[in-house]
């Protein structure tokens, strides 16, 4: 177990399915954007990961860990996640239907 494990008391991930010769696209654009998650209290790190590929997309998924469910809820509401969610449609073209969220509070 991680030395911080008493810390993580919820994970977040949003799953993509990014059609196929996006990927590195796709990456880049997480790579360089600008998520102001620095700002926010409660959070503790974030991960993109990538998946299998399928024949027709490649599996992705954001991972966050927070302090509590508390906090990731207040960083929706925030200027922060407005910042950070700006223009998100703009790129619906290489994604495989919409993202799928997925909360999860650390059993400990």
């Amino acid at each position: 177990m991680c030395e911080h494990s008493y810390f993580i008391m919820y994970i977040v991930m949003n799953r993509f399915k990014i059609i196929k010769g996006n990927e590195d696209t796709f990456e880049n654009l997480w790579k360089n954007r600008e998520s102001y998650l620095d700002e926010v209290e409660g959070f503790l790190s974030f991960n993109l990961i990538r998946g299998k590929s399928l024949s027709d997309h490649t599996l992705y998924a954001s991972h966050s860990t927070w302090r509590s469910e508390e906090d990731f809820i207040s960083w929706t509401k925030s200027e922060s996640f407005r910042k950070a969610h700006k223009g998100a449609g703009t790129n619906k073209d290489f994604y495989l239907g919409n993202p799928q969220f997925e909360g999860f509070n650390v059993v400990q």
